[in-house]
């Protein structure tokens, strides 16, 4: 019994400190069932509960009150179609859209339609093109001319003849065809009316895509119904899809039945003849507001309020006219921005001054993210300094270049407004003047924009005319605007890809373990990718192919792998030259693959797999981008590690190297990209062959090309350590670049360091 009661005693003292554990379990378990069993007690008495049923919400149909949906409001009630396979047929794959709003049946919001005639298309036409047409989502031209010559940078559609009703009746029958089915929201105007794209574009985001709506300037009709009313087509009209699908059976009854001079008559006499819509100018609380323009009007000189608020103005007699409408409509939008930011700016004043932190807590400027707070040194943003004429911190890592091009003109624009902020806040008691600049900081900070601190040397004037030279810090910002997603072409991960492999003599001792990872990562998973290797003979041993052939060995293991993978061949091509240049030898490649190749350029250490080859394939598009990854360069061992057992861990994979940001080996693009750019090179540098020597392909596509380069890390490349011989009869910059590559690829500062001290110490001793 003694020894029965020491047992107990030690599995509860063992137990004790797991008791509030398990009675908080136990305790939790209790509640939760005992809450489940009133919710559902409490659903069944609510679902048999008897009584009358219950009634709808204010304004709310009877029809909701029983479930079934109500009309008019059929799309906003969510629909699950129920999935269902006749066992008798045999099963399809099935296809899914290329884009996901394909598939949910979204649209474009707004499709602009521009009329013009032989009379205006260069004229008109073209200042409406320079001044609105960037703001429109899609916009079209369309014309009556059979043959006209497009002006640079529009899309015309030209119908052939050039009769107003005709030209209008085939506008429409075109909009419908192709873009129907695509747009939310059809714009149509003619090229004599200045419209406020921005003002269009919040217009249809306010109204309601499910109603017929015929929007723009009502007017009446030459001596018919008082109730009616057409769209004056100078300033415009809306038209909703919903109205476009239905009008379209009638055109053709319209156009035999409906006689009319003007086009926007027509159109809405067909509109209210066979679908009994008029046109509005006001619709769901928001207005079409519009302004006719006088003769001799000076868009400069107009203050009233129905001007500002116009969201088309017509008639524009000339080019330099719309012009002037544009400079002026905008000066007008920028005042507004600039009130609302002021107004925003105070409330942000006001409600923080209400907060814990007070009127400590407005960050400068007020409205903009406060700036970044490094955790650790290592997260510190450097600022580069600069002057008027010169930047030391330079994209080459010299410490000091000229400043030129953007950056220049950054500068130059910065220290201009710097100044005229100055002017603003002392005129007129003090002007300033630019005398020079003595000192220029500034840095990106990721979570604001561009920081500005400008140590400028000014001249201050009086207004009694006494001046005197003075030095002011001043520190600006500009912010991050609105981020915008670029439209990219789509690609898929299906394309073939075709490795080009160069080989010298050097890289034999490295061949085996390409192949090897070649086969192992895209041979044996059937990926989409062949290989060509490019034998690079050195004179010398060109002589002695027929004796001694330096790629023999590799020849016999391209032949062991034809012979495992009965289906796959990798050809090859032998070169003979003793200047191995990039850009010739792909020259050769190029000659031998359709143009509709896509090329990865790899080097020997390459370790190819399959995550790389996506995406590759993903970031490279034919006629828009091309590739040039940075791959990742493993240190020296015997540095890093200096005997101890190397890490093995997958999560440390890229922690014991770089990114080699001077090698520029590996490469992926389109045939046809590089042949449109060799062909550019070709006609510059005439038959000047040995240009080509301190060239690569980067350089081919960064000066001859107006593709995107897309250089970015990549993580799936990465490349054991290995010394590379450098030729000396390449270019300069080459050779440095690959000597440079070389000695960052040894080992980080802190393992080069500590290998000085062990020798330091080794010596010492």
């Amino acid at each position: 019994a003694v020894a029965a009661a020491m047992r107990l005693g030690t599995v509860l003292s063992a137990l004790r400190p797991a008791l509030p554990l398990l009675l908080g379990l136990s305790l939790g378990c209790s509640l939760s069932l005992l809450r489940a069993s009133w919710s559902h007690g409490a659903a069944e008495e609510r679902c048999l509960a008897p009584g009358p049923p219950a009634l709808p919400a204010r304004g709310a149909p009877p029809e909701a009150a029983e479930g079934r949906p109500v009309p008019g409001h059929e799309d906003f009630r969510p629909r699950i179609v129920p999935y269902y396979r006749d066992p008798n047929k045999p099963y399809k794959k099935v296809l899914r859209t290329r884009y996901i709003q394909t598939e949910l049946g979204f649209h474009e919001r707004l499709f602009v339609a521009v009329l013009t005639s032989k009379a205006t298309l260069n004229t008109l036409a073209v200042a409406v093109n320079k001044t609105v047409a960037h703001h429109f989502p899609r916009l079209l031209y369309f014309t009556g001319l059979r043959s006209a010559k497009v002006p640079h940078g529009m899309v015309l559609v030209a119908h052939g003849d050039e009769r107003p009703i005709w030209l209008m009746y085939e506008t429409m029958n075109y909009i419908h065809q192709h873009f129907g089915s695509d747009y939310d929201w059809f714009y149509i105007m003619q090229d004599d009316t200045y419209a406020q794209a921005e003002q269009v574009k919040a217009l249809v985001t306010h109204l309601s895509i499910n109603q017929d709506v015929y929007l723009g300037r009502a007017e009446e009709f030459i001596g018919g119904d008082e109730q009616a009313r057409y769209c004056h087509g100078g300033f415009g009209y809306l038209l909703s899809r919903s109205l476009l699908l239905k009008l379209h059976p009638h055109l053709d009854s319209c156009r035999n039945e409906i006689l009319s001079v003007r086009p926007d008559e027509w159109l809405g006499r067909c509109i209210i003849d066979f679908l009994g819509i008029t046109c509005v100018s006001q619709l769901q609380g928001q207005h079409y507001r519009t302004y006719e323009l006088a003769k001799n009007t000076e868009p400069e000189k107009e203050e009233e309020e129905e001007f500002q608020a116009a969201l088309a103005v017509h008639p524009v007699s000339d080019m330099t006219l719309m012009y002037r409408l544009h400079k002026q409509f905008s000066r007008i939008q920028l005042d507004r921005v600039y009130q609302e930011i002021q107004d925003l700016q105070m409330q942000i004043r006001n409600l923080t001054a209400l907060t814990p932190a007070g009127e400590a807590g407005v960050t400068w400027p007020v409205g903009i993210n406060a700036p970044f707070l490094p955790k650790s040194r290592f997260e510190v943003i450097s600022w580069d300094y600069f002057t008027e004429q010169h930047l030391f911190s330079c994209p080459d890592g010299s410490p000091k270049c000229e400043l030129s091009g953007a950056s220049k003109a950054d500068v130059s624009e910065i220290i201009e407004s710097a100044v005229e902020q100055l002017n603003r806040l002392y005129q007129p008691l003090l002007r300033f003047s630019k005398r020079q600049l003595l000192n220029g900081y500034r840095r990106f900070d990721p979570t604001r924009g561009m920081e500005y601190t400008l140590d400028l040397l000014l001249e201050a004037a009086t207004q009694k005319g006494h001046s005197r030279v003075l030095a002011k810090r001043v520190s600006l910002v500009r912010p991050l605007s609105k981020v915008e997603i670029i439209p990219m072409p789509y690609v898929t991960e299906a394309t073939r890809v075709q490795l080009v492999l160069p080989l010298t003599v050097q890289d034999l001792d490295f061949v085996a373990n390409f192949l090897d990872m070649f086969a192992m990562n895209t041979l044996d998973t059937h990926d989409n990718a062949l290989l060509t290797l490019l034998f690079i003979y050195h004179p010398y041993d060109a002589q002695r192919v027929g004796q001694v052939d330096v790629f023999a060995g590799v020849k016999a293991m391209v032949g062991e792998l034809e012979k495992r993978y009965a289906e796959v061949k990798i050809p090859w091509i032998s070169v003979k030259t003793e200047v191995p240049s990039q850009v010739k030898l792909m020259d050769i490649v190029s000659k031998k693959h359709p143009v509709d190749t896509l090329f990865f350029l790899a080097s020997v250490w390459t370790e190819i797999n399959m995550e790389f080859l996506n995406r590759c394939r993903m970031n490279t598009i034919s006629n828009w981008q091309v590739f040039f990854p940075v791959h990742f360069q493993e240190f020296n061992p015997a540095l890093v590690y200096r005997g101890e057992q190397t890490a093995s861990s997958n999560t440390d994979f890229l922690r014991d190297g770089h990114f080699d940001r001077h090698s520029f080996a590996e490469a992926c693009f389109y045939n046809s990209d590089y042949m449109t750019a060799r062909t550019k090179l070709a006609a510059d540098i005439l038959d000047r062959d040995e240009v080509l020597e301190s060239m690569e392909v980067f350089d081919v596509f960064l000066h001859y090309s107006g593709l995107h380069l897309f250089r970015a890390v990549e993580p799936g490349l990465v490349q054991k350590y290995t010394l590379r011989s450098c030729n000396p009869r390449l270019s300069e910059e080459l050779y440095h670049r690959c000597v440079l590559s070389n000695l960052e690829g040894l080992a980080s500062r802190s393992h080069l360091a500590m290998a000085l001290f062990e020798q330091e110490q080794a010596n010492s001793t």
